[in-house]
């Protein structure tokens, strides 16, 4: 329920999260979705609601979701690529979108601070009080719904958004690194606006991640980004320059967008690209071994709808600049009606493809047969 009255794309945006939160989806009809040849979606578990980040413990899946709040864990304990048995680790939170499993121990991002629920796979059945172990950021719910990870080196990845469409950040625009022994921050990446997906080449380690662009410019720019972090500090231009070439018309007036780091790719404007993987897993064939798949959850502001899809990103021979975006599997939009919004993806130990959809709550598994 709208408690307060908006105006223009604000008003039709919260409107349609307040619908798209209390509505049940039908699921989606997996013979529509189209995908190369060789390749098989299914589900992989079909009663997820608002299923958002994935994570991958020891025999576990773990699914996060934002407005519901909840925490759930997946297990195919049979190994039919079916989940079998679902586990809600945690309810009740404030939007915990980002999930990461380090040594034993589930990591969870509020808004407002970080939890941890220690050697989780053991205690799935009576999930343990989570600790505490970060609060050092805002409450803000604009762009709060966090999204983490852990790095090479150990050191869990936040990323920080700004509270609005378009400001002057206030230690926001981030993505940070915490030592998770002492507490320690560094900052990876400045002037980004809000990302929601990201993962280290598995040859170079360094950090390549999605960023989505400012809204109320129209229809074709900006464009949102794909981003990759050679030096630690990096700035990537919010508030000044968007998409690598667009100066912002307050906060760029005086600007000159040659002093940021250009994105690694341009996706089209209001693709909203979210989860990104690369692939590790030996089951698909030889070509997209290291290459890079990007969930786009489509567009809300647009006069036609774009994204809907997930996309492959290919790399050159030495994993630094990018070849190509194609699409990978489409078929959740047609006729300017979607019947779902993939998230976030995850690479299964027998090299298969998990997407989480928080339109339809559930979460699909691609495969390939030979």
């Amino acid at each position: 329920m709208i408690s307060k009255l908006l105006t223009g794309n604000t008003f039709i945006y919260c409107l349609l999260l307040t619908a798209t939160s209390s509505f049940s989806w039908a699921k989606p009809d997996l013979s529509k979705l189209h995908l190369p040849a060789g390749f098989k979606i299914s589900y992989f578990h079909k009663n997820t609601p608002g299923a958002r980040s994935l994570t991958l413990g020891k025999g576990t899946v773990f699914v996060s979701t934002r407005r519901q709040g909840r925490v759930y864990a997946l297990r195919d304990t049979n190994k039919d690529g079916i989940a079998d048995k679902r586990y809600i680790i945690a309810s009740g939170l404030n939007m915990p979108n980002g999930i990461a499993f380090h040594n034993k121990d589930l990591y969870v991002a509020e808004v407002h601070q970080i939890l941890r629920y220690k050697n989780i796979e053991q205690h799935l059945d009576a999930p343990p009080t989570p600790e505490i172990i970060y609060t050092k950021l805002n409450n803000k719910r604009h762009h709060g719904w966090r999204y983490i990870g852990i790095n090479p080196a150990g050191h869990l990845v936040i990323s920080i958004g700004v509270p609005c469409n378009i400001c002057k950040p206030n230690n926001t625009a981030l993505i940070k690194q915490i030592d998770l022994k002492t507490l320690k921050t560094t900052i990876l990446a400045r002037g980004v606006r809000n990302s929601v997906g990201f993962d280290w080449h598995p040859v170079s380690k360094q950090l390549w991640f999605t960023d989505n662009g400012r809204d109320l410019m129209g229809d074709t720019i900006p464009a949102d980004e794909l981003n990759r972090v050679v030096n630690p500090g990096q700035h990537f231009g919010f508030p000044a320059c968007h998409g690598g070439t667009v100066l912002d018309p307050l906060y760029g007036k005086k600007g000159d967008c040659k002093q940021y780091s250009k994105p690694a790719w341009k996706f089209d404007a209001h693709v909203a690209p979210l989860g990104m993987r690369f692939y590790t897993g030996k089951m698909f064939p030889k070509i997209y071994y290291r290459q890079l798949f990007v969930a786009q959850h489509g567009s809300w502001n647009r006069s036609n709808k774009v994204g809907y899809q997930i996309m492959l990103v290919t790399l050159g021979s030495q994993f630094k600049r990018v070849r190509s975006a194609t699409p990978f599997i489409t078929g959740w939009l047609k006729n300017e009606r979607s019947t779902g919004r993939p998230v976030d993806l995850l690479v299964m130990r027998d090299g298969s493809l998990l997407i989480s959809d928080d339109k339809a709550g559930v979460v699909y598994r691609v495969s390939y047969v030979k």
